[in-house]
Formats: C-alpha cells, sequence, structure tokens
C-alpha cells in the first residue's frame, strides 16, 4: 500500500504540470496569507490614528484650558507673594495687628471673587507657624487651623518654586474646599520664609475634562500626576470603570509615545496622551476599539479562509487532473473554439467561477484606482495652491501621472470663487454646503470637457479650480465660461466669478498659472459678481497711494464712539471712493478694511456677536464687491453706535465715570483702589468687576496708564525733572515711577524724553 502510494506521488510530481498547479497554490497561499495578515494591521493603524487625532485634540484642548487656570492661580499666587501687607505679616513679630490683617483678608478676598476655580488661599508663616487665610481668618499656631494638615509639603519644594498637587481634605468641616492645591514659596532676602497656599475648585478646575465624547464613541479619560498617582477621572457606568493600576501601567508602557493600545478583560481599548508642560501631568484618554476593528478582523479571517481554501482547492486539482489525465485543458480549447471534439464541460465550472471572480475584482480595482487618482489629483492642486509643493521638478513628475499625454501642451488655470461667500454660507445649511458645490463642480466639468485638461476640484471654502486647454478657439472658451455663469445662476441660485491666467507652454508653469487666476480673480472687488477676470488684462494698472492712516481709522472709532452716524457715513464714503479711484491692488485694499474690522471688533460689546457672523465677514472680503462691503460697513456702525448710547447711559458706565473723574481730580496724590472706590460709595469687589467688564481692565490697570500718560506728556512738553514729574503722577519714589513708566511703555522716562523730542524737531 504504502510503495503504490510512493509510485502514484512520484509519477503524479513528475509531470510539470502538476509541480506548477503545486507551485501556484503553495505561491497564492502564501500571497493571500500576507495580504490578509497585512490588510488587517494596515487597517487597524489608520483606524486607530482617525481615532487617535479627535482625541489628541479634545486632551489638548482640556489640557491647555487647565493649565491656563492653574497659570493664573500661580500668578495670583505671586501678587500675594510681593504683597507688602504679607511682607509686613512675615516680618513682624506682632502678627494679629488688625490693619495688616484687614488689608491681607481684603486682598484674599478680591482675588477669590475674581477668579472661578479659586475656593480660598492661605499663608502659612513658617517662622511663627502662623496663618492667615480666606475665609478663616487669622490663626496664631497651626493647632488652631482647622486645614493644617499639608504643612509637609515644604519639605518638597527643594529647588522648585511651585508645586501643584491633589491632597484630601479632612471630612466634615464648615467650608468645602478642593482637592488640588497650589503652593508657591515665599522667599524674603533669599530665605525662605513662608508658602503662599491656593485651593482650586476641584470640579470647576475639571469641568473642561467632562467635554461629551466625540464620534459617538464611549471613552475613559484620566490625569496621572508625576508620581504615577491619580489625580482626576471622568464620570463612568459601572461597566466602564477601569483599575486605575491597569491606567498607570499603560500609561508608562506608552513612554513619550501619545498612541498605544492594550487588552483589558478581553477589551481591546486604545490609549491616547498629552504631557502638560506645566504640571507634568499626563492627560489619558482610554477608547474601546472593538467594534472599530471587528470589520477588519471579519476581512482578515476571510481572505484567511480564502487563503485556505486555494491550497485546498490546489489540492484537489492536482488530485484531479492525474485522475482524468488532463481533460479540462482539451476542454478549455473547445471553449475557446479550439477543437472539434463533443465534451462535458461540467469540471470546467470552477474555472468559469475563477474568471468572473477575477474579471469582478479587476472592476473594483479599477474603480478605486480611479477614485484615488481624483482624490489624490485633488491634493495635487490644493498643495500648490497652499504652496506646500512649489519645486518645478515634482509638479512635472506628479503631473506626468496624472495628465500623461497633456503635460507637454499649452494651458490656462482657472479659479472658481462663490460669490460673496459670508451671505453664501449663511444663506444654506452647513449641511448642503458639500453637496452644492459638488453640483458646482460637476456643471464647470461637463460644460468645459472638450477645453479641459482636468476635471473641476474643490479647493476649499469657495473655491474650485481647473486646468483649461486654451488652443486656436480662445473666443469660444470664453463664450463656453459665460454658459458656465449664466447654468449656475440659474440651476443653483447663486453667482460665482472666474479668474483665468495667461496661457502657459506646459504643466511645468503650472504653479505660476494658479497663482495668476488667484490674483485675477481678486478683482472681482471692483468688477462685481459674475465676472470673468483675466490676468493679462490688469498687469498693466497702475495705483497711486491713498492718504488712508491710522488717523483716519481714529476718526471712525470716534465717530461710532461719539454717536456721530453722519460723520461716520461721510469718512466711509471717502474711504471708499479714494479704494475705488486709486486703483490700489486688492490685496492692499483687503488689508485697509481687515484694519476697519479689527477697529469694529474692539469697540464691539457683544463678545458672542464678535465672535461669529461679525469676523467671519472680515475673513470672506475676498469674495465680495465694493459696495456690499460699503453697505456692511455702515450698518455694522449703526448697531455699534446703538451700542455705546445704550452703554453710555447705563448705571454702571455713571459709576466708571465718577471713579474716572476722581482718578483725573487725584492724580497728584499716592491714592489706590480702596481711595478711588471708596468714591463712589460701593465694595472693592464690586466695583472691580463692573470696571472689568465695561472697561475690560482692572481700576489700578486703568489708574497707572493714566498716570503714565500723563507723565509722558510732561516729559515731552516740559523740561521738569524726573523726580518731579513722579510726585505729580502720584509716586513718591522716583524709582518707582520709572519702574512703573518702563514696564508700560518698554522704555525709561529719560530715553522716552530724548527720543521724542528728537523726534518732533526734524519733524
Amino acid at each position: 500500500m504504502l510503495q503504490s502510494f510512493q509510485k502514484w506521488l512520484k509519477y503524479s510530481f513528475h509531470k510539470t504540470e502538476t509541480r506548477m498547479i503545486l507551485f501556484l497554490t503553495i505561491a497564492v497561499f502564501f500571497i493571500i496569507l500576507i495580504v490578509s495578515i497585512t490588510s488587517y494591521q494596515t487597517s487597524k493603524s489608520v483606524l486607530q490614528e482617525e481615532l487617535n487625532e479627535p482625541q489628541q485634540q479634545m486632551l489638548q484642548v482640556s489640557m491647555d484650558i487647565i493649565d491656563n487656570h492653574i497659570r493664573e492661580s500661580d500668578n495670583i499666587a505671586i501678587k500675594v507673594a510681593l504683597n507688602t501687607n504679607v511682607y509686613k505679616f512675615l516680618n513682624s513679630d506682632i502678627q494679629n495687628s488688625y490693619d495688616v490683617i484687614t488689608e491681607i483678608y481684603q486682598l484674599l478676598s478680591t482675588l477669590i471673587n475674581s477668579s472661578s476655580t479659586i475656593n480660598s488661599i492661605y499663608i502659612y508663616d513658617m517662622k511663627h507657624d502662623s496663618f492667615v487665610s480666606m475665609p478663616y481668618g487669622y490663626s496664631s499656631r497651626k493647632s488652631t487651623f482647622s486645614d493644617a494638615n499639608w504643612l509637609g509639603v515644604a519639605d518638597e519644594f527643594g529647588d522648585k518654586k511651585v508645586i501643584v498637587k491633589k491632597r484630601n481634605v479632612q471630612v466634615g468641616e464648615k467650608y468645602n474646599r478642593s482637592e488640588i492645591t497650589l503652593f508657591r514659596k515665599i522667599m524674603i532676602q533669599g530665605e525662605f520664609r513662608g508658602i503662599v497656599a491656593v485651593n482650586l475648585g476641584y470640579q470647576d478646575l475639571f469641568e473642561p475634562f467632562n467635554s461629551p465624547n466625540m464620534a459617538n464613541l464611549s471613552s475613559a479619560r484620566f490625569i496621572i500626576d508625576q508620581k504615577d498617582e491619580m489625580v482626576y477621572s471622568t464620570p463612568a457606568s459601572s461597566s466602564e470603570k477601569i483599575d486605575p493600576k491597569t491606567i498607570v501601567s499603560a500609561v508608562s508602557e506608552l513612554n513619550e509615545a501619545h498612541l498605544g493600545d492594550i487588552t483589558y478583560q478581553g477589551r481591546q481599548l486604545l490609549v491616547s496622551q498629552n504631557t502638560s508642560r506645566l504640571t507634568g501631568w499626563k492627560y489619558v484618554s482610554l477608547v474601546p476599539q472593538d467594534s472599530l476593528l471587528a470589520k477588519s478582523k471579519k476581512v482578515g479571517h476571510v481572505v484567511l479562509s480564502v487563503s485556505i481554501l486555494a491550497l485546498l482547492l490546489g489540492g484537489v486539482a492536482i488530485f484531479y487532473i492525474n485522475n482524468i489525465a488532463f481533460r479540462p485543458i482539451r476542454r478549455m480549447k473547445k471553449l475557446f473554439n479550439i477543437g472539434n471534439r463533443d465534451m462535458d464541460h461540467h469540471d470546467l465550472l470552477h474555472l468559469e467561477a475563477l474568471a468572473g471572480e477575477l474579471l469582478n475584482d479587476h472592476a473594483q480595482l479599477s474603480q478605486m484606482i480611479r477614485k484615488a487618482k481624483a482624490e489624490a489629483s485633488a491634493k495635487f492642486f490644493s498643495d500648490m495652491y497652499h504652496k506646500n509643493i512649489t519645486n518645478t521638478k515634482e509638479i512635472r513628475e506628479k503631473c506626468n501621472g496624472y495628465f500623461q499625454e497633456s503635460t507637454n501642451q499649452p494651458l490656462k488655470a482657472a479659479i472658481i470663487s462663490i460669490d460673496n461667500f459670508y451671505e453664501w454660507s449663511y444663506r444654506y445649511p452647513a449641511s448642503d454646503h458639500s453637496l452644492l458645490k459638488f453640483a458646482l463642480a460637476n456643471i464647470i466639468t461637463e460644460l468645459t470637457e472638450s477645453y479641459s485638461h482636468s476635471e473641476c476640484i474643490d479647493l476649499g471654502k469657495d473655491k474650485l479650480i481647473i486646468v483649461l486647454r486654451p488652443g486656436e478657439e480662445e473666443i469660444l472658451l470664453e463664450t463656453i465660461l459665460k454658459e458656465v455663469l449664466i447654468t449656475v445662476s440659474r440651476l443653483l441660485d447663486f453667482s460665482i466669478s472666474i479668474g483665468i491666467s495667461r496661457e502657459k507652454s506646459d504643466f511645468g508653469r503650472l504653479v505660476e498659472a494658479i497663482f495668476e487666476a488667484d490674483a485675477a480673480l481678486g478683482n472681482r472687488l471692483y468688477f462685481g459678481y459674475g465676472s470673468i477676470l483675466k490676468f493679462e488684462e490688469f498687469t498693466e494698472q497702475n495705483s497711486r497711494k491713498i492718504p488712508i492712516t491710522d488717523h483716519v481709522l481714529d476718526q471712525l472709532s470716534e465717530a461710532i464712539e461719539t454717536g456721530d452716524c453722519l460723520r461716520f457715513s461721510h469718512l466711509i464714503d471717502h474711504l471708499i471712493g479714494e479704494i475705488r479711484r486709486s486703483g490700489m491692488s486688492h490685496k492692499k485694499a483687503l488689508s485697509l478694511f481687515k484694519r476697519v474690522g479689527d477697529r469694529f471688533l474692539r469697540l464691539s460689546h457683544d463678545e458672542d456677536k464678535v465672535k461669529s457672523k461679525e469676523r467671519d465677514f472680515f475673513y470672506q472680503l475676498h469674495t465680495m464687491y465694493l459696495d456690499d462691503i460699503s453697505d456692511f460697513l455702515h450698518s455694522q456702525a449703526n448697531v455699534l453706535i446703538e451700542e455705546v448710547q445704550t452703554i453710555g447711559t447705563s448705571k454702571e458706565s455713571i459709576l466708571i465715570e465718577k471713579m474716572i473723574n476722581y482718578m483725573e481730580k487725584h492724580m497728584d496724590e499716592p491714592i489706590g483702589i480702596t481711595e478711588i472706590v471708596d468714591s463712589i460709595g460701593i465694595s472693592v469687589s464690586l466695583a472691580s468687576a463692573i470696571f472689568k467688564k465695561e472697561k475690560n481692565e482692572t481700576i489700578y490697570g486703568y489708574f497707572t496708564n493714566m498716570r503714565m500718560k500723563r507723565a509722558a506728556d510732561l516729559l515731552v512738553n516740559t523740561n521738569e525733572k524726573i523726580s518731579d514729574i513722579a510726585i505729580k503722577v502720584g509716586y513718591q519714589h522716583e524709582n518707582s515711577f520709572i519702574r512703573a513708566f518702563r514696564k508700560c511703555n518698554n522704555i525709561t522716562p529719560g530715553k522716552y524724553r530724548e527720543v521724542l523730542k528728537a523726534r518732533k524737531e526734524v519733524m
């Protein structure tokens, strides 16, 4: 039996056809197996990267907000550490001075009220073992201070000045304090004398970290400190709870990497992390990826099964061929009309099915290649437009792949832009924007098919691009483009403008053609919507400089602030007229309008409004006609004037005006915030809040700027000594005045006087 089987194997593999089939079967098996493994790993990597990107963005945004809160808290701690009364408290042997303690308590109260995340502030005197805090007041020793279990942090500072850590708060105390505390050293003449402890609201601080899950994916998020201890974790359902040790272990395995995955209780979890440079905390996100990878696994298993099936089919084929003496070969000849013998075809059915599968796979592959080529072509144009690709050799090589037969033919670039994209964006729902631009691209591609090298490609926002073939029928091409304008207006109910470059000899100059088309399109500012703008028609234009300076912009701002509608209208009309008459380039004109827009945005008191439609408008100026810009400036000015008039009559404005009048009358006196606020009869905290809201500046900062402006005027227009000028603006010591002036103007008073007087003499 064994000898017969050996003879059969020897006879079978002695034939070239059998050895070929065996070789091909094994080769196909391994190829399909490798494709299976590679496709799964590739799809897994791509899915993880796509999933990680929004997680990284979410962690970065949350981390930046939390770091800003901590940085603001540290600035507050610095203010406390440098406060004069705190210095007196730490250096005085008699610490329970009512005036000093009261001033410190008011300082801490004001700082806490001005912050949304601070619950309390402690000042600890290491020499006397005493405390001043808000809300507890003064404690002469730690045994009487209800929250003194954190004093061991003094041994942790070392060379560091600041420590931010989570600490446990005793349960059942009168006040609810946070579990995150910022500790800062107080150094006096190089000696470690005290500690400022700023207690941050736990939930308030980490509220940005509780953002909604993205892309309908449930995720768990954590913050881990430098000692691998859990600082914070987002709330999770019981089914999503994860052992903190597992998180710490996973993050330690990542090291400095931002992306990795772990298996926990049979589930695949994607680990994303960011590390804060300020605190050293690691912000970690865990996202289950079983459902995302399920299809990839399924595809991999199917392909693996196919590879095994192919191996089995190969074995069956070898056995079948040797038993019927290669009859399928002859029947295949008859199938292709070679030979005349009448034979049964049933044993060729699997070959026909295989041929059908191959043809189907070929059709799908061809479709994928066309789609990939279109996407790659779109990215190629986008990279050229945004100057990501400028190398001529690289452009020629890619053009050879995308345009092949056309690379050495002349061309023109045409950039199509949606007119008044600002109005268009709000006219149609955001969900319809992509559909409308797709329809626009199809219309342009279809109408210009006979005169183009490429399809119409979307460049993002308002712009599309197409490469045209000029040829000898230039007039006919322009007629086609006019038909495009009419068809788009009729079918899509909005208008477009087209910028066209000069003719270029080959695709090596495609970048130059794109920028010429874009430059030509900018002249829509003067010629209006629905225009065909040729670059060569604008190259000979000369523009003259117009006298639009910061003084003119200041006049516009002054007209708005004083509520003078008529004066503002005349100024805008003058500005528009000067721009139109000068023939200045559209880039300079748009830059000028953006400067006007910046003034508008600074004058507006409606922050939500500033952050939305008005800001969007000034970003879309390049798609607008000059008259529409003028109309918008008029309407927006009226809105701002109404705001100014409304605010001018408010109670808060009256109080602020009284404080400013008091500052002006007593500028030469060494007064502070307390005296200014006492003049209107309200609390310091309330006055600070009102002043900050209306002026977007602190009382102290506003008063200091007022003093510095007065000092600058005296420096330039008088010959008085700097010490005398310091007294006139409320500073008793010349050095204090010099420091304040340099901080405000980035220059010393003496240098300022020297520079300004020299400039005045030259003028």
